[in-house]
């Protein structure tokens, strides 16, 4: 089993921009990670306090990811931390190496993990 952590910035606390970042981040995760829908087991996401218009994992449902079990938060609060912020953590049983999953860290979430936008850079 391999963990996949993901994050994106929301433009805005509405049903349409929560749900459309959501997709983003999730079509990135799995294209970049070669995922079936079969082999995802769990989603967890959180959402930071201002995002509170619709659960993130209504994204997931919709994009047809049925079998896994699903769950949202809200992200702890940390005074200074990243606004209108969804995460994911996501659980999938593939033959794969934990060196070798690619996380996706998007829009305004790029800040969270600068490492791993440079190697991306350098290996791109």
């Amino acid at each position: 089993m391999i963990a996949i952590r993901g994050a994106i910035t929301a433009e805005e606390n509405t049903r349409e921009s929560i749900l459309a970042a959501t997709r983003t981040m999730l079509q990135e995760v799995i294209e970049t990670n070669n995922l079936k829908d079969e082999e995802i087991v769990s989603i967890f996401f959180t959402a930071t306090k201002d995002l509170d218009a619709v659960y993130p994992a209504v994204a997931a449902r919709e994009m047809g990811i049925v079998s896994a079990s699903l769950l949202c938060f809200q992200e702890m609060y940390v005074e200074g931390s990243l606004d209108m912020c969804v995460r994911l953590l996501m659980h999938v049983e593939k033959a794969t190496k934990q060196q070798d999953v690619k996380h996706a860290y998007m829009g305004g979430a790029v800040k969270l993990r600068p490492d791993l936008i440079v190697k991306e850079e350098a290996n791109g």
